[in-house]
């Protein structure tokens, strides 16, 4: 147990996300799992079935910045309640800033909160970028994408995600270039395919190469026939999630083995 806190001091310490998994009812009671971004560190919570899905919870936690009580049968089992386990994520809420206050900007808004990302909706355009059209926004930022970026680009890293949905090239292209000096884990830009030949042209005048448009998701978002907003919406937060899993997206009926890790 010692081990445990003391990994969890040296992580908060290094500011590394990391998630500390206790079982608070049922056999094991007081058992820890520490667990990081890349799975578990250390502990058990004394069975090896319910580690194992009990760290891939974790992760999926951590990575949103969550905190909370997940019921699980003594060996994993879902839809149990045998035992209870609390999982105390160390990290900031993984952030995404949406450029462009369009239509599809307040379902994208809405989607990323659910999963847990602190969402900042901005554009240059104070009519349009208001509280009263984007409550669901953590913050509204009235400013030229490029400089907002700019402004917290040491604060930005892989969990996070830029999304430009502003279809104008004098956005655009700033917005990108200011993007690829960040570690942002996600860049997605919205267009046609004749919008994105166009951006790319510029974006190769600007200076960008061929490593800085391999990061680019132009046009943003999975191909799955997406047409309202929040369709798309649901389109681009499962092209977030499938970069940052590693996962190719496949439809599971098309697939064999185990849904989960």
């Amino acid at each position: 147990m010692a081990s445990i806190y003391h990994q969890l001091g040296q992580s908060l310490r290094a500011r590394v996300p990391v998630a500390l998994a206790t079982v608070v009812s049922g056999p094991g009671v007081g058992a820890k799992m520490l667990v990081g971004v890349e799975g578990l560190i250390d502990g058990s919570l004394g069975d090896v079935d319910l580690d194992r899905v009990v760290e891939r919870d974790v992760v999926g936690e951590l990575a949103a910045g969550r905190s909370g009580l997940r019921h699980y049968g003594q060996h994993g089992e879902a839809r149990e309640e045998v035992v209870s386990v609390f999982i105390e994520s160390f990290a900031q809420p993984p952030r995404m800033l949406i450029f462009g206050a369009v239509d599809f900007t307040a379902a994208l808004a809405r989607i990323a909160g659910v999963l847990g990302y602190r969402v900042t909706v901005c554009d240059a355009r104070p009519v349009f970028a208001t509280r009263k059209r984007f409550p669901m926004a953590d913050d509204v930022v009235v400013d030229w994408p490029n400089r907002l970026i700019d402004s917290v680009a040491d604060q930005i890293g892989p969990r996070d995600a830029i999304c430009i949905l502003t279809h104008d090239v004098k956005f655009d292209v700033p917005a990108v270039v200011s993007a690829l000096a960040t570690d942002v884990g996600y860049i997605g830009v919205m267009g046609s395919r004749r919008t994105h030949d166009a951006r790319t042209t510029h974006l190769r005048e600007a200076g960008v190469d061929d490593a800085g448009l391999t990061r680019l998701c132009s046009p943003i978002g999975l191909d799955i026939g997406a047409r309202t907003p929040e369709e798309t919406a649901v389109s681009i937060v499962s092209e977030i999630i499938g970069r940052r899993t590693g996962r190719k997206a496949r439809s599971l009926s098309a697939t064999e083995g185990p849904i989960h890790d």
